[in-house]
C-alpha cells in the first residue's frame, strides 16, 4: 500500500480542487488555490530562517484558517508541526517548546504578552509569526503573519531535503506525568487510508489521489480545538478528501454560532468532544427547535471524553437520521473502538465495539475473556505511533510487544461483556478528564501545597454534567489558617492552565495519608462527590 507525505497529497488535491472553497470562518473564505499559495509563502519563510530537516514548528493558535495554513506550510518545508494548548500558562509553554526543540512559533496576537515573557526561556526559537492585530501593533520581536502569508512565491516550495512518508507530525498530549508528551506519528502511518469493504482500493499514486476525489466533497465543522487530536484528525481527513473546513470564531464554544454555521454552509459533519459540546447543542435546539435547517448534517463524531446516552438521545430527537459516532481513542491510540447511535437505537454510555486490531489484555498479556468480569487494559496494534519524543522510558512502558506484535497500551482499563462489547472503566493513573482536557492530580496538589495556609492537599475528579469530571480539591489547612475558596482557585490559575484549577475547594480536618505517604484516592473521591452534591 502506497504511503505519501501530507503536503504532497494536499498539493495534488489543491491542483484538482482549484477555486473550490477550502476554508471558511465567518465572512472569510479561502479557495484551495489560496490555501496552497499561502502555505507556500509560509514554507518559504520557515526555510529562509535557517531551519534544518525535521525541525519543529509550534502552532499556538485558536481555530481558524491560519492554523491550517501554518500546518500546511510547515509540512511543505519538511518540518514537524507541534500543537500547543492555548490554555497553557508560562511554565507549561516553556516546557513544551523546549521539550519539542521548537525553532519557530506561530502565535495569536492575544498571546503576545505571555509569549514575550516566555521567549528568553526558549532560545532555540528563531522565528515568531504573530497572527492577527494591526501590522503596526505587531510585537517588535515578531513578524506579522499576514505580511508573510500574502507574499507571492514560486511554488510548490520544497526544501533541499525533500519530503517523505517517514517525516513526522507531533501531537502533544498531557501524557501521564502531568507535563505534555509529544506523540510521534509517521505521516505515512497517520495518513494512509485503510482498505474498507465496498470502497475503492487505496490510491497508489498522487494522480489517483486526485482522481478519487468526490464530486461532492465534505463540508466539515471541527467544533473542538484543532490543537487537540480530535480536531486535528478531523482537519487532516477533510483536507485529504478535498473538502471544506468551517471553523468557528468564538474561542470557547457557542452552540448557536455552530448551528448557524451548519445551516449556512450546508455542513455534512462536525466533530465534538462528548457532552461538553453535545449538551449545549441539545439545549440550544430545545430552546429553538425550528430555527435551524439541519437537512445537510449527516453525522457527528466525538472522541476524548464521555458522550452520554441521554445527550445522544437529545440530539436524535431533533434529527433521527443523524449518525452519532462515539470514538474510543487517544493521541497515541486512535480508533481503538467505536459506538454508533442512530434514531433506531442509542448505544449505552461508555460501551464500545473494538476495532479489528484492538484487544483487552491483562498485565501478563492474556486476552480478557468476554463475560468473565475480569478487568484488563486496551491495546492496539497496526496504525500506531513511533513513541514519545525524547522519552524512552515512557515509550517502553506504553508500547509493548505481545505475541510478537507491537502494541500501544495507553492505560485505559476496561471489561469485556459476553457479546464482545467493551465497557470503558477509565485510566489507571490519577487522570481527570475535564471538558476533554487531561488534569493530573499530583501536579495540582503540588501547587496547592506551596501555599502557607495549606498543609496537605488531594485533587480528584467528580462527575459533572457540563465538564464530564470537575476538578475538586480537598485541602488540610495549617493550624489556625482560614481557607478562602476563591483565593485558592485564583492561586492555581495564576500558576497553571485555568482548566487545571479546582472548580470547588473543600476543607477537611485531615487528608489521611497512609504511613507510606500514599493517598486513598477512592475514599477521597467519594468524600468529594458527597460534598460536591
Amino acid at each position: 500500500m502506497a504511503e505519501f507525505a501530507f503536503a504532497d497529497v494536499w498539493e495534488a488535491v489543491a491542483r484538482a480542487r482549484g477555486e473550490a472553497t477550502a476554508q471558511v470562518q465567518g465572512g472569510r473564505r479561502f479557495t484551495w488555490t489560496e490555501l496552497d499559495r499561502r502555505a507556500d509563502a509560509l514554507a518559504a519563510a520557515f526555510l529562509a530562517s535557517g531551519v534544518a530537516q525535521q525541525d519543529k514548528v509550534a502552532n499556538y493558535l485558536y481555530n481558524g484558517p491560519e492554523y491550517v495554513e501554518a500546518l500546511f506550510g510547515t509540512l511543505k518545508a519538511g518540518l514537524v508541526p507541534v500543537n500547543t494548548n492555548y490554555r497553557y500558562g508560562p511554565d507549561e509553554l516553556t516546557y513544551l517548546w523546549d521539550n519539542a526543540d521548537a525553532v519557530a512559533v506561530v502565535f495569536d496576537a492575544s498571546f503576545a504578552d505571555l509569549v514575550d515573557h516566555v521567549r528568553p526561556r526558549v532560545p532555540r526559537v528563531r522565528l515568531w509569526l504573530q497572527v492577527g492585530g494591526d501590522t503596526a501593533d505587531c510585537a517588535p520581536w515578531a513578524v506579522p503573519y499576514e505580511d508573510v502569508a500574502s507574499r507571492t512565491v514560486d511554488g510548490p516550495v520544497r526544501a533541499a531535503w525533500g519530503r517523505s512518508p517517514d517525516d513526522q507530525l507531533f501531537i502533544y498530549t498531557g501524557g501521564t506525568t502531568g507535563m505534555p508528551k509529544g506523540v510521534m506519528w509517521r505521516q505515512g502511518t497517520l495518513g494512509t487510508n485503510q482498505p474498507t469493504s465496498g470502497a475503492p482500493p487505496p490510491p497508489e499514486t498522487l494522480d489517483q489521489v486526485a482522481a478519487q476525489l468526490s464530486a461532492n466533497p465534505p463540508v466539515v465543522v471541527p467544533a473542538c480545538p484543532l490543537m487537540h487530536a480530535t480536531g486535528l484528525v478531523t482537519a487532516l481527513a477533510t483536507l485529504r478528501q478535498g473538502g471544506s473546513i468551517v471553523t468557528l470564531e468564538d474561542h470557547g464554544f457557542d452552540p448557536v454560532e455552530c448551528l448557524d454555521a451548519v445551516a449556512r454552509e450546508r455542513v455534512v459533519s462536525m466533530s465534538i468532544v462528548g457532552d461538553v459540546f453535545a449538551r449545549p447543542l441539545v439545549e440550544a435546539l430545545d430552546r429553538e427547535p425550528s430555527r435551524w435547517d439541519l437537512s445537510s448534517l449527516r453525522a457527528i463524531f466525538s472522541s476524548g471524553v464521555m458522550w452520554s446516552e441521554p445527550v445522544k438521545q437529545g440530539l436524535l430527537k431533533h434529527k433521527p437520521s443523524l449518525l452519532l459516532f462515539d470514538s474510543l481513542g487517544s493521541s497515541e491510540a486512535m480508533g481503538i473502538g467505536q459506538a454508533v447511535s442512530t434514531g433506531d437505537g442509542v448505544t449505552a454510555t461508555a460501551s464500545f465495539r473494538l476495532g479489528e486490531t484492538t484487544r483487552v489484555v491483562t498485565d501478563d498479556g492474556r486476552d480478557v475473556v468476554p463475560g468473565s468480569g475480569e478487568v484488563g487494559m486496551l491495546a492496539r496494534s497496526g496504525m500506531i505511533p513511533e513513541g514519545y519524543y525524547k522519552d524512552e522510558a515512557k515509550t517502553a512502558a506504553t508500547f509493548r510487544v505481545i505475541d510478537g506484535e507491537r502494541y500501544v497500551i495507553p492505560g485505559d482499563f476496561a471489561s469485556v461483556e459476553q457479546d464482545g462489547t467493551v465497557r470503558l472503566l477509565g485510566r489507571g493513573s490519577q487522570c481527570i478528564n475535564t471538558g476533554g482536557e487531561k488534569v493530573f492530580s499530583e501536579e495540582v496538589e503540588e501547587v496547592l501545597k506551596l501555599r502557607d495556609d495549606i498543609a496537605d492537599a488531594a485533587v480528584v475528579g467528580v462527575p459533572d454534567p457540563k465538564w464530564g469530571e470537575a476538578v475538586s480539591a480537598l485541602v488540610e489547612p495549617t493550624p489556625g489558617a482560614q481557607i478562602v475558596e476563591t483565593d485558592v482557585i485564583d492561586y492555581v490559575k495564576a500558576r497553571l492552565a485555568h482548566f487545571k484549577a479546582p472548580k470547588r475547594v473543600f476543607v477537611v480536618a485531615s487528608i489521611g495519608r497512609a504511613p507510606s505517604g500514599k493517598l486513598d484516592y477512592r475514599r477521597l473521591r467519594a468524600d468529594a462527590v458527597a460534598r460536591y452534591e
